[in-house]
């Protein structure tokens, strides 16, 4: 078997997976219009336009955001 035909041992599946602005709002009990005024805003990371008409979120960006906000909040 080719180096070509075997899965890279470097990637993690974090690294190609991507969320829709649908998922999102499921994830955060929000409309999906304000996921898209939250990264507007900044107050999210920014999505990845993938093709004309497909915008999505890389999920490590996601939990990453998630874990900032948990370690910021005020107890």
């Amino acid at each position: 078997m080719s180096a070509l035909n075997q899965p890279s041992q470097d990637i993690s599946p974090l690294e190609n997976t991507y969320l829709s602005d649908t998922q999102l709002a499921l994830r955060f009990s929000v409309s999906r219009a304000t996921i898209w005024r939250w990264a507007e805003s900044g107050n999210l990371p920014s999505p990845i336009k993938l093709s004309p008409g497909c915008t999505r979120w890389r999920l490590k960006e996601i939990l990453q955001f998630e874990n900032n906000r948990s370690t910021t909040a005020v107890v």
